[in-house]
């Protein structure tokens, strides 16, 4: 899980990075929104279930988070095309989706809560950071309205419930769940896959 939580820190923050480059915010505000986005969904996680957020006293994280805009920026990913962009945001945002949704789920197991308190706890994680993210530059939060977004979080920790459940929680299990989550997000993307909307459109 240490692997999936360093893989979810990397990921989100450059989304992070990439939607501050996007919105033309200056180094401050990218680097806030790039770690607002790794960390943001864990603070919350951690509130909910009583304990100090690691990142309080373990500088881990944040070491990843200094690591992936360090890289990106050297990358020169800030001179890229938007189109090029918005395709490496998906990834990254994918990936940061699926893997925080497993470490969230992970920690209800540990406190053995009920089916609902581990997918709570994984879709937390999951989408607390882009959330967040979204509302500090005026955008309408991707949990609402596109891609599967929400729903994969929801599936990804209720795989791991389950799993748990049977008995059959390892490595291979771990990343059957990884992989069919962000197949699934990608695919979701790819096809333009949403959940029905309810109401009239707008003429």
């Amino acid at each position: 899980m240490e692997w999936f939580s360093a893989i979810g820190t990397a990921a989100f923050a450059v989304s992070g990075y990439l939607v501050g480059i996007r919105k033309r915010l200056d180094v401050l505000g990218i680097l806030i929104l790039a770690v607002v986005t790794a960390i943001g969904g864990g603070i919350m996680r951690d509130v909910l279930v009583n304990r100090v957020p690691r990142v309080f006293f373990d500088y881990t994280n944040l070491a990843v988070i200094a690591a992936t805009v360090f890289l990106a920026w050297l990358l020169g990913l800030h001179r890229r095309r938007s189109r090029a962009l918005e395709g490496l945001f998906v990834v990254a945002d994918s990936l940061g989706l699926v893997a925080f949704s497993l470490t969230g789920a992970q920690v209800g197991l540990m406190f053995d809560l009920n089916a609902f308190g581990v997918v709570a706890l994984g879709f937390i994680t999951a989408v607390g950071g882009g959330v967040v993210r979204d509302m500090m530059v005026n955008d309408v939060p991707f949990i609402l309205h596109r891609d599967f977004y929400g729903t994969v979080a929801i599936v990804v920790a209720g795989g791991l419930w389950l799993f748990d459940k049977l008995g059959w929680v390892g490595v291979w299990s771990l990343q059957l769940l990884f992989w069919l989550g962000l197949a699934l997000r990608m695919l979701a993307h790819a096809r333009e896959i949403t959940l029905p909307k309810i109401g009239r459109r707008e003429q």
